[in-house]
Order: structure tokens, then C-alpha cells, then sequence
């Protein structure tokens, strides 16, 4: 099916969208990239309704079947992988490497993952209990086992800023738990997501276990989530619309997995390899073009090396080409929309008003007249109460704070209403992880950017609700049921 003019995928069908289309924009060219279509509620109700009426099926499913579907797709995500991979730089912006690596590689990697995840046990024993005689029946040894049960039909409402895989790494382990899903894609890039359901069904995932709607407004992804049939939320965005998500989902009791904004504090103490800290927190200017949750966007350095590394950033940022992402050589492109590129430079205004210094960056690109474009930027001379550090900017926007003992760094670091990941730099590894260990965060990296994608993801306070990844997606999207009997 062409990406120029884009269906709904609803109950095994492709359905022509009560509303029309909209358009998606290359944010390199502001060209059209192809035609969303906009989704009616009444559809996304008919979508959540598919969805329920597979979920008996799909949900007693042996898993070695379901297994196999998800090999298959992962099979022919592969085989489309170039004009995946294409298509995905096209209407997210990302550069070639990104869009390759990091977007269309890691969602079929995730199918893959998953496909291996359907098959790992759900059925954990309890060791037994010897119980007396009393009110409850007749003294006995009771045996029980803790069962994982699919939670029913899942909502997944995904992220702009991956339209490969974050998709995957909510549809992958839900459907491999015996779930169904209706998939709710961000409205700047969705396309990508009905190349993924043209694999499902292709690889033969039955009617109504994937279901796919898109609006450019609210509308429908308001359907989503207060559809009778959803049980579950699965959400990756910003902290506001996850409180709102959060008071609808509360009403009717349905779970949620939420994955929400950031402020990475990364913590470099005196002894840190500053050229080792500079290029993680470098990522920021670059990755996404800052626009993940993840990165370490608070720098918070010990006053003796505050200088040495204001002087290696700003080097780290004037090395970075900024321009078209197709170019070879591009390692900063462009950000999602006109609207948040005027959001993010609106945020250096107000840093340099709240008193911070640019030290570099805080204009926007020369010689690049199309595209929504931001300049690497570095903010110094911040403190904790100023904006620009308490809250998410989601761009290439790094500010640095510094502080003068260990103590402070942690408390500083804490004083957040976020806690995704946090970073600790210090060449003393054992005085790294102590920081580590009192940083209120879901993840700390520890002298790394990197990750163990089998580790639990997720946040404290502000940053989330639950953990996915690895073996943690499928609890995720699970319920615990216990079965007991008498010995």
C-alpha cells in the first residue's frame, strides 16, 4: 500500500478513514512525505471493539504459534528494511544512521526479542505452606503457583521521536503475552507503524489482534483510552498527558504502562574523565537532535571541573554538522516540527533571561532556510530554580550546574520532579556507584550513555509509572493470578 494516501487498519481490514487525511512533513524539506488518515472515535471504539473480540482467541493461542508470527514479521520487516529505514528518516528526520541503526533496526530486533518471549515461562512455583486448622478448613500443606495472565486489550500510544522502536517495544511484548492491541501512533510520524502492521498481517497475525487509527487532533487518541473495551493503557510522551491519561484510566481501574519526560541529571564529580563525559553528554546535542527522554540534559559538575568541561562541551558541540540528515557527514538534523523548534528556541530565550550565559549555540543555523533546525546549545552559569533546568526542554539543550561536594551533586540531582535516568562520572568506580545508589532515578549509567536492553526501563516520581524491556515488558503487560491447592 502506498504511503502517499494510508488506511486504517481495523479488525484485519483496511478502512477508509471516516475523516480523511493529513498530512505528514519532512522536517528536513517541510515536504509531504504522505497522507495520514484521520481516524473518527467511532472508529477507534470499532478498533478497541476488534480487538476485544480476538482477545479470546488470540490470548488461548499456544505460544510457540504466536512465537512464529513475530519471527515472521521480524523476518519480513528485514526484508523491507531499506525502505523502512527510509520512510522512517523521511517523517521523523532523523539521520541516515539513526533512521538505520537505531529506528528500523531495533523494531525488528524487538520483534525478534519478543518472538523468543512468548515462549519463556509464565508459571512461577511457590514454595509450600503448612497452614493449621481454624476458620479456614482443615489443617493441610497448600501448594501454589503464580501464574502470568494476558491483561486483555492494550492501548499503545507511541512516541514521535522513534516511530520504529518504541511502537515495537510496546506491540512486541504485549502481543507476545497474549494480548491484543490498538495502536495509537504519534500524528507527525505514523506511517512508519502501518508499514509494521502490513508485516503483522502479512506474517498472519489473526483479525482484530492489531489494530492501527490515526488523527492529527486529540480526538482519537482520546478514544483509545476511554474505550470500554481497553484494560490497559501503554503510553510514551510527555508528563502532562500522561496525568491526563492517568485520571481517565483511574476511573475504570485499567492499568497503565507509562513511560513520561525526563531531565537526565548527569553527575561529574572532580575525579571524572572529562573527555569520557563530555562525549555522553555530547549525545545530547545530537541524538534525536536532543529529543529523547533519556538523555543527560542537567549537567551537574563539582567546581573543579566545571571549567575543563564547559571547554570540552562546547568543543564536542562545534564539531557537529548540522543539516539535512541524508547527507553523509550529518550528525545533527533537524526536530520534529516548526512548532517545537520555536518551543525550544522560546526556552534559550528564557534561559539567557533567567541569567544563564550561551556559551554556545542559541541561534538558529545559518544557510539552512527549510527545515526546522536548532543549533547545538549550551547554557552555563544555570542554577537549580532557574526553568531551563527543572524542566523537560526535549532538544539540543544541554545546562550546566555546578556544585561544590558529593553531597550536594546528590541533592541537587534529587531536586527534581523527574527521575528517568541519571548519569554519574567519576574515574573511582566504587564512589560512583555509592552516588549511583542514592540518585532517585529509574536508571543510572554509570561513566556511560549506554544500556542493557534486559535491564528494567522506566521512572520514578514524574518519569513514569512501571518498567518494560527485556523480560520486565512481558510483566508488564501481564497480570499475576495465584492458584493454590491442597497437598
Amino acid at each position: 500500500m502506498s504511503d502517499r494516501n494510508r488506511r486504517l487498519f481495523i479488525g484485519g481490514e483496511w478502512t477508509e478513514p471516516d475523516h480523511g487525511h493529513y498530512e505528514v512533513i519532512n522536517p528536513a524539506t517541510e515536504e509531504v512525505v504522505g497522507l495520514a488518515p484521520e481516524a473518527s472515535r467511532e472508529q477507534v471504539y470499532a478498533a478497541a471493539a476488534a480487538a476485544r473480540e480476538a482477545f479470546a482467541t488470540w490470548s488461548r493461542t499456544r505460544p510457540e504459534e504466536r512465537a512464529a508470527i513475530l519471527d515472521r514479521a521480524a523476518d519480513l520487516m528485514q526484508r523491507d528494511f531499506t525502505g523502512n529505514a527510509a520512510l522512517a528518516q523521511a517523517e521523523s528526520g532523523a539521520t541516515t544512521s539513526t533512521a538505520r541503526a537505531m529506528q528500523a533496526a531495533v523494531g525488528a530486533a524487538r520483534f525478534r526479542r519478543y518472538a523468543r518471549g512468548a515462549l519463556e515461562p509464565v508459571e512461577e512455583p511457590i514454595a509450600p505452606q503448612i497452614n493449621e486448622a481454624g476458620p479456614m478448613g482443615r489443617a493441610g500443606v497448600f501448594g501454589a503457583l503464580a501464574v502470568r495472565q494476558p491483561v486483555g486489550v492494550v492501548t499503545c500510544i507511541t512516541s514521535y521521536n522513534n516511530p520504529w522502536a518504541n511502537p515495537a517495544g510496546k506491540v512486541a511484548p504485549a502481543l507476545a503475552m497474549g494480548n491484543t492491541v490498538v495502536v495509537k501512533p504519534a500524528p507527525q510520524d505514523p506511517l512508519s507503524v502501518y508499514r509494521m502492521a502490513e508485516a503483522l498481517d502479512e506474517a498472519g497475525v489473526p483479525a482484530g489482534v492489531v489494530n492501527v487509527v490515526t488523527a492529527s487532533g486529540p480526538g482519537a487518541g482520546e478514544a483509545a483510552v476511554d474505550s470500554p473495551d481497553i484494560d490497559m493503557v501503554s503510553f510514551t510522551g510527555s508528563t502532562a498527558v500522561g496525568q491526563r491519561i492517568a485520571e481517565v484510566c483511574g476511573r475504570s481501574m485499567k492499568r497503565q504502562l507509562m513511560e513520561l519526560g525526563g531531565k537526565g541529571a548527569a553527575v561529574v564529580l572532580d575525579d571524572a574523565d572529562l573527555d569520557s563525559a563530555a562525549a555522553g553528554i555530547g549525545t545530547t546535542f545530537s541524538f534525536y537532535s536532543g529529543q529523547i527522554c533519556t538523555a543527560p540534559t542537567r549537567v551537574l559538575v563539582q567546581r573543579a571541573a566545571h571549567d575543563a568541561l564547559i571547554e570540552k562541551l562546547t568543543a564536542y558541540a562545534g564539531h557537529l554538522k548540522v543539516g539535512d540528515p541524508t547527507d553523509r557527514g550529518t550528525v545533527v538534523g533537524p526536530v520534529i516540527s516548526a512548532a517545537h523548534r520555536d518551543r525550544i528556541e522560546s526556552y534559550v530565550e528564557l534561559g539567557r533571561k533567567e541569567g544563564a550565559r550561551i556559551v554556545t549555540g542559541g541561534e538558529r543555523p545559518a544557510g539552512l532556510d527549510r527545515g526546522f533546525y536548532v543549533a547545538p546549545t549550551l547554557l552555563a552559569d544555570c542554577t537549580n530554580d532557574m526553568r531551563v533546568v527543572r524542566e523537560e526542554i526535549f532538544g539540543p539543550v544541554v545546562v550546566v550546574v555546578p556544585f561544590d561536594d558529593e553531597d550536594e551533586g546528590i541533592a541537587l540531582a534529587n531536586d527534581s520532579d523527574y527521575g528517568l535516568i541519571d548519569y554519574v562520572w567519576s574515574s573511582d568506580v566504587a564512589r560512583a556507584f555509592r552516588v549511583a545508589r542514592q540518585l532517585r532515578a529509574g536508571g543510572v549509567g554509570v561513566n556511560t550513555i549506554g544500556r542493557n536492553m534486559e535491564a528494567p526501563f522506566g521512572g520514578f516520581k514524574k518519569s513514569g509509572v512501571g518498567r518494560d524491556v527485556g523480560s520486565y515488558a512481558l510483566h508488564a503487560y501481564s497480570e499475576l493470578q495465584a492458584i493454590v491447592w491442597p497437598g
